[in-house]
């Protein structure tokens, strides 16, 4: 009797994850150099918006690491091991980037502090909006055709 598999081969499933391997390094190399420039154009103004847009790349960058991480391993059984990892990584740092948010916020109320929007904001933010859609749209049919294939682990 044959045995019945669900989800992509092993073969197919170690190309999805190079390939998302690949995807995941250049959504890095784009969150790396927009997070210093937001960082460095922030702090030069004293601008709280480009600080949190930033800190947001950071935690994107992060995000992407703790992904890039999951699909090193070559074992299909370790990358499922590691999703609930990743998926702490990310859940942790989009928490800390609300907590900002919250706080720049409640200064803002304050009026301790308003962010002025500048041409860079508005550069960046238009360039992140050309760059980011491109780079999730390849990064989804890699993720939605199984390199995960089942369940994740208890």
């Amino acid at each position: 009797m044959t045995a019945l598999t669900l989800g992509p081969s092993p073969a197919r499933r170690d190309a999805l994850a190079r390939r998302i391997q690949l995807l995941v390094a250049a959504t890095i190399a784009y969150n790396v150099v927009e997070a210093v420039v937001a960082l460095t154009a922030g702090t030069a103004a004293s601008s709280s918006a480009l600080i949190g847009f930033g800190l947001d790349s950071v935690i994107e960058v992060s995000s992407a690491a703790a992904v890039a991480w999951q699909f090193s391993a070559r074992d299909h059984a370790v990358r499922e091991g590691r999703e609930r990892v990743t998926l702490r990584i990310i859940s942790v740092s989009f928490f800390a980037l609300a907590a900002y948010v919250a706080v720049d916020a409640v200064r803002v109320l304050a009026g301790t502090g308003e962010a002025e929007p500048s041409p860079l904001d508005i550069g960046i933010a238009a360039l992140s909006l050309a760059v980011m859609p491109f780079l999730s749209a390849a990064q989804r049919p890699s993720g939605a055709r199984g390199a995960r294939s089942g369940p994740p682990p208890p």
